[in-house]
């Protein structure tokens, strides 16, 4: 049988901590979170892995240390507004949940977001609201956020989401430039003065999610 508290130890210790995630409520966070409760049964002895752990129709559960980087460079706050776009089974949603005042978790699978949901309550989670739609559209309804995180690789980040972005606000993910298969760049866009602006942080082998294709452009 698989000691997952001693796993999750392992990941601080050993996937996180020397990979430059310092902040010390996102690894308390992290460190208490069971990742486990986040994944088909089937799936629960890998939890703690150093890779993405495929959910199944071209989704995955993050790499811990890519995932911790991303959250840690969003600099949440106790007082931010978040959302998290293609949010899953909800682990990134949790992490979020424990860093700030509100978390908007938008995903198009009913099934994975029932599980999310289910799970987070569970945890006593109570700031979290799910919203089951196309991710690529955000939830515009309850916009702008402090704080945005696409789980997962994209071609081009949609200007839907970045137009939710509030001012001074912070959105990451994967960005992948180049053929199937290569490397993406972990991204930070930032809003001033009305406008965003990226920056690359480091390269990360995410897969990319599904449904989020890049506007058609016109050729001469």
């Amino acid at each position: 049988m698989t000691d997952f508290a001693l796993a999750r130890r392992n990941m601080v210790d050993g996937q996180l901590r020397p990979n430059r995630v310092t902040n010390l409520a996102l690894l308390t966070a992290i460190g208490e979170l069971p990742r486990e409760r986040f994944l088909p049964d089937k799936l629960k002895s890998i939890a703690y892995s150093d890779e993405d752990v495929p959910l199944g129709n071209g989704r995955f559960l993050m790499e811990p240390m890519v995932l911790g980087r991303l959250i840690q460079t969003l600099q949440p706050k106790p007082e931010s507004r978040a959302m998290v776009v293609a949010s899953g089974r909800g682990y990134g949603t949790a992490v979020l949940a424990r860093l700030t005042r509100s978390v908007v978790a938008v995903e198009s699978d009913p099934a994975m977001a029932g599980a999310a949901e289910q799970t987070i309550k569970s945890l006593g989670l109570g700031n979290v609201t799910h919203v089951i739609g196309p991710p690529e559209s955000g939830a515009p309804a309850t916009a702008p956020y402090d704080i945005i995180l696409i789980e997962g690789a994209v071609r081009e980040i949609p200007q839907t989401i970045l137009g939710q972005l509030a001012e001074g606000g912070r959105l990451c993910t994967i960005v992948v430039a180049g053929a199937p298969g290569t490397l993406g760049v972990a991204q930070l866009v930032v809003r001033e003065g009305g406008v965003t602006s990226g920056r690359p942080l480091f390269e990360a082998g995410t897969p990319l999610l599904p449904g989020f294709t890049p506007p058609a452009r016109f050729t001469f």
